[in-house]
């Protein structure tokens, strides 16, 4: 097949483009101008420049192609800069979506999150599911993956866990530490989107993506200490009421880590049931556990 991808350059697009390219797909991506040196790959690559913002650029971007495989998406706004959860998760796709329509594509994949809904309590998760509303309304094949957190090599979650380990004598841990993750593995997630082009039983189906278990976020820090030789952690918990104010004033930093919105996520927790994605795509979901070491075996 021949493929649009958007996100190519990303954590995630990076291993799905890789993982299309090994399958025999050619791939058109579409990239900002100056960003093409960042794909993981060049062969068998058409590098299309555009923006999924703009939607003037996609006018002719997928013509030709079989298949679109939409991963873009952010995790936190900077509204001063224009990067806002609507325009990235709704405004985007639906320009996609358009595109996709007028240039004949019928077949769409779409990247979500785990914990989208209607209702959500955190405005990343209430417009990614207008954005899947969006999809779900189209006449097109389409297909929505839902990943809890994901890890993998290169992954900013698992470094930032490593780097503190090793730096902190004791870790800083917002709340209780108890509010449980179920990360899953990046090699499972990109397989899916590529395994979804030739399984035709996932056209309309949404499927969640978490791994083999889930942990608590002081469990996952242990976890990440002993990979990297350390023993158990010693952890300073930071109560939730002195964290909040502190964060809403900060988080208009681009160099603060954290956002009010990710707070709410974090203490929500990020958990889900894989059985029928594991059925369909025939994997067995990884563990964090279980795939860790992989991640960090190359860092010092």
């Amino acid at each position: 097949m021949k493929v649009f991808l958007t996100g190519g350059t990303g954590f995630v697009g990076s291993e799905v483009l890789l993982q299309l390219v090994a399958a025999g797909h050619v791939v058109r991506a579409l990239v900002r101008e100056g960003s093409e040196s960042k794909l993981a790959v060049t062969e068998g690559v058409e590098v299309r420049l555009g923006d999924v913002t703009d939607a003037a650029s996609l006018v002719g971007a997928m013509e030709g192609c079989d298949a679109v495989v939409h991963l873009v998406g952010i995790i936190r706004e900077f509204p001063r800069r224009g990067i806002t959860f609507k325009k990235i998760h709704v405004e985007a796709t639906g320009n996609m979506l358009e595109a996709a329509t007028r240039q004949g594509v019928q077949r769409y994949l779409h990247m979500s999150a785990n914990g989208t809904r209607e209702n959500g309590i955190a405005a990343y998760h209430r417009t990614k599911w207008q954005a899947e509303e969006l999809v779900r309304k189209t006449a097109l094949d389409w297909t929505i993956f839902r990943p809890s957190i994901i890890f993998g090599s290169g992954s900013e979650f698992v470094k930032m866990l490593a780097e503190l380990i090793r730096r902190i004598p004791a870790v800083p841990v917002i709340g209780d530490g108890q509010y449980h993750m179920q990360p899953v593995a990046l090699e499972q997630v990109a397989a899916s989107f590529v395994k979804a082009l030739e399984i035709p039983a996932s056209i309309g189906a949404t499927y969640t993506l978490g791994g083999g278990a889930s942990y608590s976020y002081d469990e996952i820090l242990d976890i990440t200490a002993r990979s990297i030789g350390k023993g158990k952690v010693t952890k300073l918990h930071q109560p939730l009421f002195m964290i909040k104010p502190i964060i809403k004033v900060m988080q208009g930093s681009e160099y603060f880590p954290i956002s009010s919105d990710q707070l709410t996520m974090l203490i929500e927790g990020n958990v889900c049931d894989s059985a029928e994605w594991a059925q369909v795509f025939d994997l067995k979901p990884l563990s964090y556990a279980e795939g860790i070491d992989a991640c960090l075996q190359d860092k010092p």
